[in-house]
């Protein structure tokens, strides 16, 4: 007997909802700075996309879409600075002294060719082994 054939059709499509929500609150995690940093535009729609949790197949899309096109899109200094500024909240109440001044010298100088940032948040991301971070997708890939 098929538990799934079984199951009243609401019942199944408020089951496969809660998975696609699910898949897309792991994917957003992975995702959120990467999009941040490319289109604050993509982001915020992203955002309204996931509003009260509600999630369906058209969502997802919707949202499959905006990662793609968000594939060709190279960040731009205004958007990496946004993006850095939230990964530096993870860190700026625990971080030590000689990383706050790295941290503010490192933004005065914000270029999309620029690694130094990157670099400096990846050993912080395992200095203070912050588990959101720790999953996301690079902001540079």
């Amino acid at each position: 007997m098929n538990p799934v054939k079984n199951m009243p059709k609401k019942l199944l499509v408020s089951q496969m909802e809660n998975d696609l929500l699910k898949d897309f609150q792991q994917s957003w995690a992975k995702h959120k700075y990467w999009v941040m940093a490319r289109n604050q535009n993509a982001y915020n729609e992203i955002r309204l996309l996931a509003k009260n949790n509600q999630w369906d197949a058209m969502k997802q899309a919707q949202y499959q879409k905006l990662l793609t096109e968000l594939e060709t899109i190279e960040p731009t200094e205004k958007t990496l600075r946004v993006t850095y500024q939230h990964i530096w909240g993870y860190f700026k109440k625990q971080a030590t002294s000689d990383e706050k001044e790295k941290y503010a010298l490192l933004t005065e100088d914000i270029t999309p060719d620029s690694h130094d940032l990157d670099h400096f948040f990846q050993h912080l991301i395992t200095k203070y082994q912050q588990p959101y971070l720790l999953q996301m997708r690079w902001i540079k890939d």
